[in-house]
């Protein structure tokens, strides 16, 4: 059968400072969902309360929109698609093999504390299927627990947007927290490379997590040749 995969956006429009406009980082939705379709893979796109995704205004400028990212900007079905995205309460877990969690700093508010979102990913990732996430996207791993109770990340290898990028981006000081360092606290083993803002993937088991926009590309193709291999 074809695989199934949910791809995960915020709804998150601002900051606290209401001055300064947030939302998800068009490429990181754009590079996975151009994989996935070469797959010929159903997608579905949803969100903590459903309905409009706004868009990260510096995802839209150079160099940052690049030409997948362009391309989706240009094309009124994509972009309808995040003016209608689903509720997690909508969803049957049990018909995907797959959930992509994309970023933007928009989803340190509403990913890790979205019980709907935590339901997917514990049930997808109990019944063997794969959890993904791209740079600020592993936010929404950082509160979700498996039916034993432990973290989903405890003891698991991962990546994401790191503290150091954060300081280079210049945002450091209006994040909410330290999305690295959450993440230690629940025992994951945190890895980076040795540059910031360079492709950079870890897998492992059934999680799969890329540390930034560039490695959006990489993170995807990495979930697809695992797929390709449950389904050899």
């Amino acid at each position: 059968m074809t695989p199934k995969i949910l791809l995960v956006v915020s709804n998150i429009t601002h900051y606290p400072d209401i001055a300064t406009p947030t939302g998800l980082w068009l490429s990181e939705l754009s590079h996975a969902y151009d994989e996935f379709e070469r797959q010929g893979y159903q997608q579905v796109i949803v969100s903590p309360q459903g309905g409009p995704c706004p868009l990260e205004p510096r995802s839209l400028k150079w160099p940052n929109l690049d030409r997948s990212a362009k391309a989706w900007q240009a094309d009124p079905q994509r972009m309808a698609l995040l003016k209608n995205t689903v509720r997690p309460e909508a969803v049957d877990p049990s018909a995907f093999d797959a959930i992509y969690f994309t970023g933007g700093h928009a989803v340190m508010w509403d990913f890790p504390d979205s019980e709907g979102l935590q339901m997917l990913t514990r049930s997808i990732v109990e019944q063997g299927g794969i959890v993904g996430a791209v740079c600020h996207g592993y936010c929404g791993l950082l509160n979700t627990r498996l039916s034993s109770g432990d973290f989903l990340v405890n003891g698991r290898k991962v990546t994401g947007f790191s503290w150091t990028e954060e300081i280079l981006a210049g945002v450091a000081k209006k994040m909410p927290y330290n999305a690295e360092q959450e993440m230690r606290q629940r025992g994951a083993r945190y890895q980076k490379a040795l540059l910031p803002f360079l492709p950079f993937v870890v897998t492992d088991g059934q999680l799969v997590t890329g540390q930034n926009p560039q490695s959006a590309k990489a993170t995807a193709r990495q979930v697809v040749q695992m797929l390709s291999q449950r389904e050899g």
